[in-house]
């Protein structure tokens, strides 16, 4: 077998501000297990610290390092919810199974903030509300309608006017937004690291450097190939997201790898950053694209949005995001941008989260559309719940049949044409 290919985590304000990293050595040894996962992002290590809770023996298999994907280098917004409304989903999935998705999902945010606080997880965790924000009738339209729908079933949400939203963001952009008070944001890289040790405390053991090369049945379980030793588990979890491979056939062709990018500014001065977003509440737009952006704890301006399908390293490469800052709030005019980064994230056709049994003992999740924090989180105790009680584990989100999509090897110029087409209509104002 090859030696794994190691890359060092890419330059990234988070890298190099984050907690350091626990002790996940590489696997060099032939182990056997009763539930194997593959991939250290959220979803994984969520996963393996509630398993290891119910002392089962779980080990995660991670082929960089934990957090080196979207799960350390995202937005860091802890937002509430799915991709669709309410009703919506109710209409898709039925009253029963849709009202425990919505109860589920609009609920994943305060189950991270408990699990940060239970675990003590020092990532610059702070509750202060997600603004879901308009700029165009259209957008305001939506926003509106999903405001309501919250609050008819009761949620901690508020709709915000253009007054409102100019005391909140400190810029006349915005035409309305909704405010859900239980969402907020965190430093992703330390949180990872943090659900990667607290899951080791609990028992579980997390292996970097340690890529999955091949998949298949052994007996009544399953068998994975890794550079130095062989993992034999009775069950088996994938959990790569955006890095999906072909270690399960037409996995990888049900989703599609987006690159979501972010430019930092050094810490701005204290009257910059009121001014800015006073309330600390983080903000995403409604928009064709979405741009979305927070003040950190130390005062930094985050932007964010999608940008080249490409690896990117430094601000210059995502210099239409500082633009846009500069037309948000003018005193952002000569504020230093010291870093730029990006990873890929994985957006399903159907813009749900995708849960997968395609075989005996094999569970797999991806797909957060761009909520993975608290989604990915939340979903690792759903599916240790499916994990340690088998197909006849309820849980609150469909389990589905694999579909690739048509025509997926496409997909970069599909990407690339609609983000060069979305930003010309939202300049537009279309």
């Amino acid at each position: 077998m090859n030696a794994p290919v190691h890359l060092p985590l890419r330059p990234s304000l988070y890298a190099d501000t984050a907690v350091a990293p626990a002790a996940t050595p590489p696997l060099h040894a032939d182990r056997k297990v009763s539930v194997a996962i593959v991939g250290g992002g959220f979803t994984g290590l969520s996963t393996a610290l509630h398993l290891a809770e119910q002392g089962v023996d779980v080990t995660v298999l991670e082929a960089q390092q934990p957090g080196w994907g979207a799960s350390g280098n995202n937005g860091g917004q802890v937002n509430p919810g799915l991709k669709h409304d309410p009703d919506q989903i109710e209409a898709d999935f039925g009253a029963e199974l849709g009202g425990r998705m919505i109860a589920f999902a609009y609920g994943t945010t305060n189950y991270t903030f408990d699990l940060i606080r239970r675990y003590q997880i020092p990532c610059e965790a702070r509750q202060n509300g997600t603004l879901r924000a308009a700029y165009n009738e259209a957008s305001a339209a939506a926003i509106e309608s999903t405001a309501k729908q919250c609050i008819r079933r009761g949620m901690p949400v508020e709709f915000l006017g253009r007054e409102q939203m100019q005391e909140m963001t400190g810029s006349d952009r915005y035409l309305c937004a909704m405010l859900d008070k239980r969402g907020g944001d965190l430093h992703p890289l330390s949180y990872a690291r943090g659900l990667a040790r607290a899951a080791i405390a609990a028992g579980a053991t997390v292996h970097g450097e340690t890529p999955a090369l091949s998949l298949s049945r052994e007996g009544g379980g399953w068998r994975i190939a890794t550079p130095r030793g062989i993992v034999h588990a009775e069950k088996v979890l994938l959990a790569t997201n955006g890095f999906t491979d072909d270690l399960w056939p037409g996995l990888r062709r049900t989703i599609v790898p987006v690159f979501s990018s972010i430019a930092a500014t050094a810490p701005l001065p204290e009257e910059v950053a009121r001014a800015i977003m006073p309330t600390r509440s983080v903000l995403y737009e409604s928009g064709h694209i979405t741009v979305y952006y927070r003040i950190d704890a130390h005062n930094r301006l985050l932007m964010g949005g999608r940008g080249p399908m490409r690896w990117i390293s430094k601000p210059s490469d995502v210099a239409y995001l500082i633009r846009y800052a500069e037309r948000l709030w003018p005193g952002v005019k000569g504020a230093t941008w010291t870093h730029g980064w990006n990873s890929r994230l994985a957006i399903t056709p159907d813009h749900y989260p995708h849960v997968h049994e395609p075989a005996e003992n094999l569970l797999i999740s991806l797909g957060c559309n761009g909520r993975g924090v608290a989604l990915s989180t939340a979903m690792g105790g759903q599916l240790a719940q499916r994990l340690a009680g088998g197909r006849d584990a309820q849980i609150d989100m469909p389990v589905t049949a694999i579909k690739p999509m048509p025509f997926h090897a496409f997909w970069p110029v599909g990407v690339t044409a609609a983000v060069l087409a979305g930003r010309v209509r939202d300049r537009l104002g279309m």
